[in-house]
């Protein structure tokens, strides 16, 4: 048996970031255990080769949910990530922190420390912004936040052009002093590459020499002593070994596999474990509950004038475009899949905009739901609008199927079960038309090949959202942050409620999702953990 300080289950966004701050002031050893392997690889690195690991079972966990009844019974597919960095070394890179109101909201639930003005000095922390620090943005954060203008298609502009035709103000930072507006995503990225997690945190402290990791290291249960998180037990190479925390156990492996390892591990709803054949170590109901997710609608154009698509058609364009890469960084292959979009409202009469707007200037109709692989366009020009309420009322759930820690666990979305939900999924649909009839997009406009002109009613457009409507990738909640042991699964704290040294710490605590991207956001709370962690070893 081994003897660490801390062990860190999982090198995702937030992972990453405790393995480097703990380490940091050498007084701490740690261990960052990862399920996949390295994050070296080409595909991980080039920003658009977030289609090449879209569906790579060697980086990715694959997910399937189970079906979802209110999505014509479909089931959802959802890639997360299995490597250094997690999640972030394989998703579209978007950086968006949320809204203000989304973490008073959090205080506001009975997590003090959690409101906007406590957790804004920890995403300056984390970043440096390409544009500069000021009083919203960080200026010498380990993560590189990068703006992409130099390389943007030019029809990103026509899309700004129209939210202006609309009234809608042309937002240039949503990360700034406000988030309404439609303008151009930044990216965590930096020289043209991919900044995840790992390339920010973990590249600056792998030599540590009280740093270890170990790669291809499955955990497969907590220890416990009592109430108390004495260890880890791990599958790595055929072998199962168990490695003992001195101070604590920090869960960080994410949405799924935080609640997953928590109920296999004993600590969970009780029916559900004792179903399972599973010794209860502590009951604790909110584990794998309360899952949220964001769900869009993608509306797909011809268009008459060149789009990304010409671009990228042919063997020689794509070569040209890879060598461009190559030799300089620059061109498309150095972007993102969703180059433009924003926040605006859908109705009137609420306090802060309620759906998150992409654009891309490319389309792929022959592609799988929910890919995009920019490096194999429609022959066609033609381009993509999608949006998603940034705050949905439903709420799934993931349980275990069995004490096998390599069976993948059961995922309930539970999409469109509120009434607000299925409105506003509705009113997504019929944003995507309005933005359309902007002069600035409706004179670049051949036809709309999906939905298409044949859907024009509330009926007809929520029947086409059962049909089509995707996940945005941004599970979170399933071991929410609350005071309430009832249904909350850490406290402000982020400890397991009613357990000793156990932590939680990635976007399953997440009181509610955030309006926007995730990715930010759980690294935000790594940070802001890992002052939490360092104040009391301190005390």
């Amino acid at each position: 048996m081994s003897e660490f300080d801390f062990i860190v289950v999982g090198a995702g966004s937030a992972g990453c970031v405790l393995a480097n701050r703990l380490t940091e002031n050498g007084k701490h050893s740690v261990l960052l255990l990862e399920a996949g392997g390295s994050d070296l690889n080409l595909w991980i690195w080039m920003p658009i080769g977030y289609g090449k690991t879209f569906y790579k079972r060697s980086v990715n966990w694959m997910y399937q949910t189970e079906p979802n009844a209110a999505l014509d019974n479909r089931v959802s597919y959802w890639p997360r990530g299995k490597l250094m960095g997690g999640s972030s070394a394989i998703n579209a890179m978007v950086y968006i922190r949320g809204q203000p109101e989304d973490f008073d909201d959090w205080h506001r639930m009975g997590n003090p420390g959690w409101g906007w003005d406590d957790v804004l000095p920890y995403f300056r922390k984390s970043e440096t912004n390409d544009r500069g620090a000021d009083d919203f943005r960080g200026g010498d954060g380990p993560l590189h936040v990068a703006s992409m203008e130099r390389d943007l298609h030019a029809l990103c502009q026509s899309f700004i052009a129209a939210g202006r035709q609309l009234q809608i103000r042309h937002n240039t930072d949503f990360n700034g002093a406000f988030q309404e507006g439609l303008g151009t995503y930044q990216n965590t990225a930096k020289g043209g590459m991919r900044m995840s997690a790992a390339r920010a945190y973990i590249g600056p402290a792998k030599r540590r020499r009280n740093l270890t990791i170990a790669k291809g290291a499955l955990a497969t249960k907590i220890l416990f002593e009592d109430k108390r998180a004495t260890g880890v037990c791990y599958r790595q190479n055929g072998r199962l070994k168990r490695v003992t925390a001195r101070r604590e156990v920090i869960l960080s492996a994410g949405a799924i596999n935080s609640p997953q390892l928590l109920q296999l591990s004993g600590v969970g709803p009780g029916a559900l474990l004792r179903d399972r054949g599973i010794e209860v170590v502590h009951a604790l109901n909110g584990v794998g509950r309360h899952l949220q997710d964001h769900l869009a609608i993608d509306f797909l154009y011809r268009a008459k004038v060149p789009t990304l698509n010409t671009q990228l058609q042919g063997w020689h364009r794509k070569l040209f475009q890879g060598m461009r890469y190559a030799l300089t960084r620059r061109g498309p292959l150095s972007v993102g899949v969703n180059q433009a979009g924003g926040f605006v409202y859908s109705r009137p009469g609420l306090a802060r905009p309620n759906m998150q707007v992409f654009f891309s200037p490319v389309s792929y109709t022959k592609a799988p739901p929910g890919k995009r692989p920019l490096m194999n366009p429609d022959p066609f020009p033609g381009f993509l609008m999608g949006a998603q309420p940034t705050r949905p009322t439903s709420r799934g759930h993931i349980e275990i199927r069995s004490a096998d820690p390599l069976a993948p666990p059961a995922i309930y979305p539970n999409y469109l079960a509120t009434e607000l939900d299925i409105q506003e999924m509705i009113e997504a649909s019929k944003l995507m038309r309005h933005l359309a009839s902007a002069p600035a997009l409706a004179e670049i406009i051949e036809t709309e090949l999906a939905p298409g002109p044949q859907v024009q009613t509330d009926k007809d457009f929520l029947a086409d959202c059962r049909a089509r409507a995707g996940t945005v990738f941004h599970p979170v909640s399933t071991c929410r942050m609350g005071p309430d042991p009832a249904s909350d699964v850490v406290n402000a704290h982020l400890r397991v409620h009613g357990l000793e040294g156990l932590r939680v710490v990635d976007a399953s605590v997440f009181p509610t999702i955030v309006s926007g991207n995730t990715n930010a956001a759980a690294i935000m709370v790594g940070e802001k953990a890992s002052d939490l962690i360092l104040r009391e070893v301190a005390m």
